[in-house]
C-alpha cells in the first residue's frame, strides 16, 4: 500500500463512525430506502445474481441487494467500513461476502459477476478510467456497469478535507453524466443515462438537490 493509498484509507476509517448520518448512506428514512430499493430493482436482473459492489462503505446497497435475493460481494478501501458492513448484514441475517482492497483492482481473484455497481467513487480514484476497465474485465459476457455519479460542490465528509493533493485528481469533484458516457462507451455494447437530480428524486438523498446526480447503465 502506498503512502496516499494508507492516507485514503485512513481518511475513510476516520469517516466511517458518522458516515450513515447522511440520508443516502445510511438509509435510515424509509422513504430514502425504498427509493434506493426502487432504483436497484430496475438496474439489476430480476433473478439473482452475482453482484460486486466496488466501494461499499458501510453496506447499505449491499444490505437492499441481499435483501433483493442477489449474491453480493462488497470491497472498500477502508477496514472500519468493511466492518459495519459486515455486521449490517449479520444484523439482518443476510449473507454477503465483504473483502477490504483497492477500487482500482478489487481482490476478487478470477471471480467473474453479472453486475458491477459504484456509487459516488470515481472521483476519489488516481486514474478512473484504467479501474473503469478494470472493472468491466470483472464482468461475465452479458454484464452490467451500474454507475451512480455525479457532479458536486463539496467533496469532502462531515467539514473534514478530503486527502493532500486531492485537488489534483481527474474526476476530483464529480464528472459530468456525458463525460462519464464518453469514457464508458468504448467499453461496452450499450448505455443509458437515468438523471436523478429531479424534484422527484429528493428521497434519494434525504433532501432536494442542486447539483447533477445520475446513473450510467451499461451492458457489455
Amino acid at each position: 500500500m502506498t503512502d496516499r493509498t494508507a492516507s485514503i484509507a485512513a481518511y475513510w476509517d476516520a469517516a466511517a463512525a458518522a458516515f450513515d448520518d447522511e440520508p443516502d448512506h445510511g438509509l435510515r428514512a424509509a422513504g430514502t430506502r425504498a427509493a434506493w430499493a426502487r432504483h436497484l430493482r430496475d438496474w439489476m436482473p430480476s433473478d439473482p445474481v452475482d453482484v460486486l459492489d466496488i466501494g461499499c462503505g458501510t453496506g447499505s446497497l449491499s444490505l437492499l441487494l441481499a435483501e433483493a435475493g442477489h449474491r453480493v460481494t462488497g470491497v472498500d478501501l477502508a477496514p472500519k467500513m468493511v466492518e459495519q458492513a459486515r455486521a449490517k448484514l449479520d444484523a439482518a441475517g443476510l449473507r454477503g461476502r465483504f473483502l477490504t482492497g483497492d477500487a482500482m483492482g478489487p481482490p476478487t481473484g478470477e471471480q467473474r459477476f453479472d453486475v458491477a455497481l459504484a456509487r459516488h467513487l470515481l472521483w476519489t480514484l488516481p486514474d478512473p478510467e484504467v479501474a473503469l476497465r478494470e472493472w468491466v474485465g470483472r464482468l461475465r459476457p452479458g454484464g452490467r456497469l451500474v454507475l451512480v455519479e455525479g457532479r458536486w460542490r463539496e467533496s469532502g465528509q462531515s467539514g473534514v478535507p478530503y486527502v493532500a493533493g486531492a485537488e489534483s485528481l481527474p474526476w476530483h469533484g464529480g464528472i459530468g453524466a456525458e463525460d462519464l458516457a464518453e469514457a464508458v462507451r468504448p467499453l461496452v455494447s450499450r448505455l443509458r443515462i437515468e438523471q436523478l437530480d429531479g424534484e422527484g428524486d429528493s428521497d434519494l438523498w434525504g433532501k432536494r438537490v442542486d447539483d447533477e446526480r445520475y446513473a450510467v447503465i451499461a451492458d457489455i
